[in-house]
């Protein structure tokens, strides 16, 4: 029963040299924007908007952002104290045992792994767009697998999307992280192009009412509504700040470069969804926007059709990152958890010349692309926010834990006010799992 709450020695890993050493607190960041800014901005804030939260969508966004706040400050703490392969893993490898760690390494891994194969889905209907927009759409049965109400043969975009990845992340983290910083800087000029349109084009009286469902309620078939429900669902357009604290081995300088790399694009993402998500709704209707791309949807519209296109293009770019960010974090996590003997250690291979996990980056991206290739998804950011949360609620947790047993260890970065903010991470992130779907914790 011992071995079952093992911990593992702090700073175990901190120092390990497999890994190549490149990123700094800039590509760090950049890192965290990519995980974060895609489907959620690009397709989550109509849904929520138009079911949920209405105009209020704006409060889900702070809500869910002051919850992440809270766990990434943790993060932050632990990445520069603890260090460790394997974000939230690692942590509560160190805090809570062995057993907990299994149970959370298994959790990021469906977490990580399901979002690349569903972000993959939705980018597939994108790139379909666009191909259909010059006159050279897929068929469809390229564009569905063989388990959906009308039939196909394989989803081949998006297994062929995942399949590319594959291809650059074997290559080695640095090149990955040029291509992500450029596609970041795209996805971003998407969005200041829609803010410069909308900003001149808002109607007041689409803000009214504000709050059409109230802070929290049922609808008629009992699913939550309101805006607490409406941030348990946009805290996935949150999901993927935590992937930058897989990267502590990679980071030139760890204790200093994650938590500014973790902070840095929580803060800047947070400030982006509140803008886009009060335009948004002030430049449409609120029950208007139930659409797979809200903004594009808005700003078609307006009668802007260029830059209706313009942000097309940019969901697809937005998209890759997510997926390409995501991806990363997963092969970290797997290494992690190989190394540390808690599952085979032919994941635990590195590269010599590439410095890269090439087999475990090969299996995940094989498994990935047949399940974004062949399985149907439905209610997946639902799914994945629930293993998020619980993942975030051990982070915050470890840090109490840690400052507990083990106050004389050297902290670069400490959470401020004590065991307040730890507390109240823990406390946010808990309700957020009481407010989503029932169907969810199963």
């Amino acid at each position: 029963m011992s071995q079952l709450f093992r911990r593992k020695l702090l700073n175990a890993d901190l120092h390990n040299q497999d890994l190549k050493k490149v990123l700094s607190a800039f590509d760090l960041t950049l890192l965290g924007i990519g995980a974060i800014i895609g489907t959620g901005i690009f397709v989550l804030t109509g849904h929520a908007a138009a079911l949920q939260s209405g105009p209020a969508v704006v409060l889900s966004f702070v809500v869910a952002g002051a919850a992440c706040t809270f766990a990434a400050l943790a993060y932050a703490e632990l990445a520069s104290s603890v260090g460790g392969c394997g974000s939230a893993y690692g942590y509560s490898y160190a805090a809570f045992g062995e057993m907990i760690a299994w149970i959370i390494g298994w959790d990021l891994i469906l977490e990580y792994g399901v979002s690349v194969a569903a972000v993959a889905v939705g980018w597939s209907g994108y790139f379909n767009n666009a191909l259909t927009a010059v006159g050279a759409p897929l068929p469809d049965y390229l564009m569905r697998g063989p388990f959906v109400e009308n039939p196909g043969i394989v989803n081949l975009p998006a297994a062929g999307i995942i399949l590319i990845l594959m291809g650059l992340l074997i290559m080695g983290v640095k090149e990955s992280a040029k291509l992500n910083a450029a596609m970041v800087f795209i996805k971003l000029l998407t969005i200041a192009v829609f803010i410069g349109v909308a900003l001149f084009n808002v109607s007041p009286e689409n803000w009214s009412p504000f709050m059409p469902f109230g802070w929290f309620d049922h609808d008629a078939n009992g699913k939550p509504i309101g805006i607490l429900a409406g941030a348990s669902l946009v805290f996935f357009a949150y999901v993927g700040f935590d992937a930058v604290s897989t990267a502590v081995e990679e980071a030139k300088n760890p204790q200093k470069d994650v938590p500014i790399g973790i902070l840095a694009s929580l803060v800047f993402c947070t400030v982006i969804y509140i803008i886009v998500s009060g335009l948004l709704t002030g430049v449409v209707k609120y029950d208007q926007l139930n659409v797979p791309s809200p903004v594009t949807h808005a700003l078609l519209l307006l009668g802007k059709d260029w830059a209706g296109a313009l942000v097309a293009t940019g969901v697809v770019t937005g998209l890759t990152t997510v997926m390409l960010v995501l991806y990363y974090a997963l092969t970290r996590v797997i290494l992690g958890i190989s190394r540390d003997g808690l599952i085979s250690p032919y994941f635990a291979k590195v590269s010599e010349k590439t410095q890269t996990p090439v087999r475990t980056t090969i299996i995940c991206g094989m498994l990935m692309a047949a399940m974004a290739g062949f399985v149907p998804f439905g209610a997946l950011a639902e799914l994945v926010n629930i293993g998020t949360l619980a993942a975030f609620v051990l982070v915050c947790g470890g840090v109490i834990f840690v400052r507990k047993h083990h106050p004389d260890l050297p902290r670069p970065f400490k959470m401020p006010f004590g065991i307040l903010l730890p507390v109240l991470g823990v406390l946010s992130c808990g309700a957020l799992i009481a407010f989503l779907p029932w169907e969810t914790h199963l």
